[in-house]
């Protein structure tokens, strides 16, 4: 492969950002052993991609099965009282969640009774964003034209500039002096209930805490600011440089709440279902068994849809990546490339719609047999008819081509 940069300049529309243009070219032969590689890869990808549509049926069925029994089971209660005949009973209950701890953060001195406190601290760095256009070229080769952007943004996390592809100029601090942390409250009331720590860590209403310069330790107000409703490490808010920091607050105030889980004492732990899987729900709000049990249903086939166009794409990379190889011999010649390119592409998604598909379905007959045999058998039976159709079609066709001789 061949790199040689082309040009550098400012961008005009943004004084905060800078890009370069590098143009790199790779010959016929180094494209043809990235493809001979890609192909291992590919089947590896090809190979996960049955193991995650197969996996993701079975534990779609197997959560499905988990609600229904809970919710076959559910009792809903008072919170008002612990009732000692429902222990180890799976319970259904709304009422306010609260706390009389005070939550507060030992660095910065910011204090909230809450459920909750979170402490998000943001830098000041520079980020490197590319787009690349690629070209073929007669025999085979590529010309691909890279355009490196470089701009400023906050970001909660370091970002390595060591690997900047123009890493001079744009150097990035190594450490974050402070870090985005959170608290939670011990003892969480849940009426005459304690909340157990799972279930507070489902809690995640955050607001807005505003700060002030009393929260401030002393050894601190020197070199910090209070600004925008936070804290800002830097010399001037208004013209942030690299390095420079943003710490915000936010809290969970006591909120009303609904919980199913399963009664311990005065507290839950998950019910086990039995199947050997955990069951416990909440929301914020104030919602009936019936409601939360069919959002979790809602929640399980979303990700169960999700899961399956993961698998699909997977399955169709992979294809791709196998076939790849067949484009780039018939690059030689771009026009042809790009058309055994594109009938390749149409192949691996026909491919990997068709094999998902059967997957899904070896998977329902395996998990959900007598819906997985029914669907199968009306798949065939369609194809049966497809067949006869197109076998009626082309005996017509060819008894009218006989009649005109």
């Amino acid at each position: 492969m061949q790199c040689q940069e082309v040009a550098w300049k400012h961008l005009p529309r943004n004084k905060m950002a800078d890009e370069f243009t590098e143009v790199t070219s790779e010959s016929w032969f180094s494209r043809l052993g990235g493809a001979v590689k890609g192909i291992f890869f590919g089947l590896i990808l090809f190979a996960v991609s049955f193991v995650v549509l197969f996996w993701n049926e079975g534990r779609a069925v197997e959560r499905q099965k988990d609600l229904e029994e809970g919710g076959s089971k559910v009792v809903s209660v008072t919170a008002e009282q612990v009732d000692s005949g429902n222990e180890g009973q799976l319970i259904h209950l709304s009422a306010q969640a609260s706390t009389d701890e005070e939550l507060k953060d030992p660095v910065f001195g910011v204090a909230a009774k809450a459920l909750k406190l979170r402490r998000s601290v943001e830098m000041y760095q520079w980020e490197e964003s590319v787009q690349s256009e690629t070209k073929k070229k007669l025999g085979g080769g590529t010309e691909t034209v890279s355009t490196y952007s470089y701009s400023k943004i906050w970001s909660e996390s370091i970002i390595d500039s060591s690997g900047f592809k123009k890493p001079e100029g744009y150097q990035n601090p190594k450490t974050m002096a402070r870090s985005s942390e959170s608290w939670q409250a011990k003892k969480v009331m849940l009426g005459a209930f304690i909340l157990s720590s799972s279930l507070v860590s489902k809690i995640n209403a955050f607001e807005p805490l505003a700060v002030s310069e009393e929260n401030l330790p002393d050894s601190l107000k020197k070199s910090i600011k209070v600004n925008g409703g936070g804290f800002y490490m830097g010399e001037a808010p208004g013209n942030p440089r690299v390095g420079d920091m943003k710490i915000t607050f936010a809290s969970v105030k006591p909120l009303e709440v609904s919980v199913v889980s399963q009664q311990k004492g005065e507290s839950f732990v998950p019910f086990k279902s039995s199947n050997g899987n955990s069951v416990e729900l909440l929301q914020t709000g104030t919602y009936s068994a019936e409601e939360m049990f069919q959002k979790a249903q809602d929640d399980n086939k979303m990700l169960t849809w999700i899961l399956r166009v993961v698998g699909f794409f997977l399955m169709m990379i992979g294809l791709n990546m196998i076939f790849k190889l067949a484009s780039v011999v018939a690059d030689v010649i771009p026009i042809l490339g790009n058309i055994v390119g594109a009938g390749t592409g149409i192949i691996a998604f026909l491919l990997a719609a068709c094999l998902s598909l059967v997957t899904i379905a070896i998977a329902w007959v395996f998990y959900r047999p007598i819906l997985g045999v029914a669907l199968l058998a009306v798949a065939v039976a369609l194809i049966v008819v497809i067949s006869m159709k197109l076998k009626g079609n082309k005996e017509a066709v060819n008894q009218a081509s006989a009649e005109e001789a």
